[in-house]
């Protein structure tokens, strides 16, 4: 019954179990920090919500089996002494289970049901199947057996508190059959595509072909490029809600939002080997930009947030994404991005920039994606130079773009407030040794050991060498054996687990990488790289990452952090697949 293996095997604690287009995981996580003893179908339409406790009984007892639970891509196993239970997603919304041996139950995770909350269970005679309602999610889950026996029903149309759920067990061939169905309202009543086995095969060739097209180049000295694959593949969504388009959220477990500027690595790692995912996943923010030019904070399945923005990487990141993708896009294609990007310039340079100022300013950390970081200890709203270095590259971008597009007059307008921006950045926020933050409402200024204080490196090659070389010496200074601490070790404010203040994170890694490899710095940018992809290939795939140990923190299932492995893992065995060519020509 065990189908056999393919791709990498992974902890359900760590990583959803999930498929591409889902919008719902099995796992045991069903709220931030929060570990069920039970895997549970976990949806995150309208939130997220453990909606179904998924439960392995012993056949002869009916108690809790002990089982252990084991997960690859396209296949989940519950494993016990008597018998085994799989699961497959037989389509983006359908999981197939079977069972030999044990039993299984598949229960309301609420137990109270009130007018506004909680899961009601009945019996639905035109499907012949049971029904869960789920006041969280707003949706439905249909339960049909398609070979097997149902042991027990228990709270079939009940009100308040009662168990609610099914059990399953095998009639004489030993093997019982179910499925489990997300749906809105009604649909016929559900009928198999295909065998157990064949829906395995389906689902471990899909995220076959997924990994074959995005990582290609893969060998064995990229050992986590499959495991970083599936966290991206399976956290994938299809267009629904407020997501306009296919999505890759931020992870399955809580963080399950698209942020406006998280998106920009997973567009950047997709682009060469998925390049429609990789368009889609770069615009989906702009989908719902407001009047002001300003993007959201965050889109998720029910939900925009407008309360914060994110920093304007976005040029930088356009003019990464255009070079990756196979195929160069079409004047319709410039003129939307174009259009786009200029009015979240726009944004910056009139809703963020106080009048008399040249410089535009953040209004809290979260602003700027680093949300608790030191250089905000002082204050909130304030000039920071990471913010004018993004806002010149994105000018950079816009008269690129502009001079494509046959727009001279413009593509000179960017120019020159580009330049206006990066020398008023030199002339009020460098000290001749570091940047410093300034005050919006004082102009007071202060000097943080944050390793924000020294994003300007994304400049690249428009930074004058003696800074670029001096904004190097700074950055080595926050390496570690795992990577760039965000806040010096030695720093009194330093944090093991302080989110901005001291753990790794993979959006800083990329920038600053990219930047000083731009800015002629080489060697470092090698380094930062190595020890960023090994911290990845021990440590997985956490949102962040303790800097002195290399644990992983928070979320261990973040796409940002896979995709930007896939983004330095390409990168790197590219320039030495180009070395190699130039050593062999030469």
């Amino acid at each position: 019954m065990t189908a056999a293996r393919s791709g990498p095997a992974f902890s359900v604690h760590d990583i959803p179990f999930s498929a591409y287009g889902s919008w719902f995981d099995i796992s045991p996580v069903v709220a931030e920090k929060t570990h069920a003893e039970d895997l549970h179908l976990v949806s995150h339409q309208n939130g997220m919500h453990g909606v179904l406790r998924l439960v392995p009984l012993d056949a002869a007892r009916g108690e809790r089996a002990e089982t252990r639970v084991e997960a690859i891509p396209g296949l989940l196993g519950w494993v016990g002494e008597k018998g085994r239970v799989e699961l497959a997603y037989e389509s983006p919304d359908t999981v197939r289970l079977r069972g030999s041996g044990l039993d299984f139950g598949i229960f309301a995770a609420a137990r109270t049901l009130t007018p506004f909350s909680g899961t009601y269970f009945f019996h639905d005679p035109a499907a012949n199947a049971h029904v869960f309602t789920s006041y969280e999610t707003g949706r439905r889950y249909r339960v049909t057996v398609l070979s097997g026996i149902l042991a027990d029903t228990a709270g079939d149309q009940a009100l308040g508190g009662s168990d609610r759920g099914v059990t399953v067990t095998a009639r004489g061939d030993g093997v019982w059959e179910l499925a489990i169905e997300e749906l809105d309202t009604a649909r016929p009543p559900y009928a198999p595509s295909a065998a157990f086995d064949d829906i395995v095969a389906a689902a471990q060739q899909a995220f076959a072909d997924f990994v074959d097209a995005v990582a290609p180049w893969r060998s064995a000295a990229t050992p986590a490029v499959e495991l970083a694959a599936y966290v991206v593949w399976s956290a994938t969504v299809a267009a629904k809600g407020l997501v306009t388009r296919p999505g890759v959220l931020m992870s399955k477990h809580w963080m399950d939002k698209v942020w406006s500027w998280d998106h920009c690595f997973n567009a950047l790692a997709l682009a060469p080997g998925a390049p429609a995912l990789a368009w889609d996943q770069f615009q989906l923010p702009f989908d719902h930009q407001d009047e002001s030019g300003a993007l959201p904070d965050s889109v998720t399945h029910s939900e925009v947030l407008y309360n914060f923005v994110k920093p304007p990487i976005h040029g930088w990141a356009f003019g990464h994404l255009r070079r990756s993708l196979p195929t160069p896009l079409g004047r319709a294609e410039l003129t939307e991005v174009y259009e786009r990007l200029e009015r979240w310039t726009g944004f910056w340079l009139t809703a963020r920039r106080a009048p008399g100022t040249e410089l535009p300013h953040y209004q809290h950390g979260n602003d700027s994606g680093w949300d608790n970081a030191t250089t905000f200890d002082p204050e909130r709203v304030v000039v920071t130079a990471d913010l004018a270095a993004f806002l010149v590259l994105q000018l950079h971008e816009l008269a690129e773009l502009a001079s494509e597009l046959d727009r001279p007059g413009e593509a000179d307008r960017w120019t020159g407030v580009a330049e206006e921006i990066q020398t008023a950045l030199l002339d009020q926020l460098w000290t001749g040794n570091r940047f410093v933050a300034r005050s919006a409402g004082t102009g007071e200024t202060w000097s943080s050991a944050s390793l924000l204080d020294l994003m300007p490196i994304a400049l690249g090659e428009h930074l004058p060498a003696e800074i670029g070389s001096t904004l190097a010496d700074h950055i080595k200074a926050h390496l570690t054996p795992y990577g760039l601490a965000t806040e010096l070790p030695t720093s009194p404010h330093y944090l093991s687990d302080g989110y901005w203040r001291g753990p790794i994170w993979a959006p800083a890694t990329v920038l600053i990488e990219d930047g000083l490899r731009r800015a002629g710095h080489q060697r470092l940018a090698d380094d930062i790289s190595a020890r960023f992809r090994a911290l990845c290939e021990t440590h997985g795939f956490a949102e962040n990452f303790d800097a002195l140990t290399g644990t992983g923190l928070r979320d261990r299932a973040y796409t940002w952090t896979a995709g930007s492995y896939l983004l330095l893992a390409r990168d790197h065995v590219l320039r030495r697949a180009d070395a190699r060519t130039d050593a062999t020509l030469t």
